[in-house]
Parts: structure tokens; C-alpha cells; sequence
């Protein structure tokens, strides 16, 4: 399945922000003229997608092991211990999460346009201009 398709915790926050479904953020975030935002943000949510779904494979193999009713001598510590490990690796897809939701909170919402800067000092279109110079000014004099 593509991760396109893949639920994610912050599908209903980025289509509430960019105020589009999340197939159709990934289609614009493909165009060529996508605003680096949207682009990092449907990249972070890829992530999270993928990360989110190893955290439920993971918890749904060790629920199936340790079910009461299996066989206590199919148990295995070294499988268990690898669920671990790859479930603290999945985990830490939070920092995904935690990047998705500053890049969404420093966002404009989807009604607000970007507002012109403003610069501190007036910047001059034209320059003035000078009178000319007399035609002999500066000229040194002749000595007879």
C-alpha cells in the first residue's frame, strides 16, 4: 500500500490547515511549483505514516505472543527482545510528529495571505539630479 493511502494522527490537522484532503495535498506537493512547506510537510507525514503503522505491527505481534492462549514454550526472549528494540525504534517517530506539528503551528491558516514586508527605512526610486557643472569649473588657469 502506498504510504499515500497510509492513515496518519495528523491527517485531520494538515487537512484542516491547508484546508485540502491529504491525496490531494500530495498531488500538489508533486507539482513543480509547491511551496517548500506543504513539500516538508507531506514529507513528515509520510514518515509519521510509515513509522505509526511499524508501532502497530509491532504491539499486534507481541499482543499475539504473549496471548494466554499460546503455548508457553513457544515464547521467545530474543524475538520479544527485537519487538523491543523495533518498537522503541518506531517510537521515536514522535520527533516526526513533533516536527509536523511546529512546521503546521508556524503555518498561515488557509484564509491568510503572506503579508508584503515592510522595510524599516524609505528606499528612493529616483535620484536627484545635479545641475551641470560650469564649463570651465575646476579648470586650472593659464599663466602668461
Amino acid at each position: 500500500m502506498s504510504v499515500r493511502l497510509k492513515p496518519s494522527t495528523r491527517d485531520g490537522r494538515l487537512e484542516q490547515v491547508f484546508d485540502v484532503a491529504i491525496a490531494d495535498l500530495y498531488a500538489t506537493a508533486a507539482s513543480p511549483d509547491a511551496s517548500a512547506a506543504l513539500t516538508r510537510a507531506m514529507e513528515l507525514r509520510s514518515f509519521l505514516a510509515l513509522a505509526e503503522e511499524q508501532v502497530v505491527r509491532v504491539r499486534d505481534r507481541v499482543r499475539h505472543a504473549m496471548a494466554a492462549e499460546r503455548d508457553m514454550d513457544e515464547l521467545s526472549a530474543g524475538d520479544l527482545r527485537f519487538d523491543a528494540q523495533w518498537l522503541e525504534a518506531a517510537l521515536d517517530a514522535r520527533d516526526y510528529r513533533a516536527a509536523l506539528d511546529d512546521l503546521l503551528r508556524t503555518m498561515p491558516t488557509a484564509g491568510q495571505q503572506p503579508r508584503p514586508v515592510r522595510m524599516a527605512q524609505p528606499v528612493a526610486t529616483t535620484l536627484p539630479t545635479a545641475a551641470p557643472a560650469p564649463q570651465r569649473a575646476g579648470a586650472a588657469r593659464a599663466r602668461p
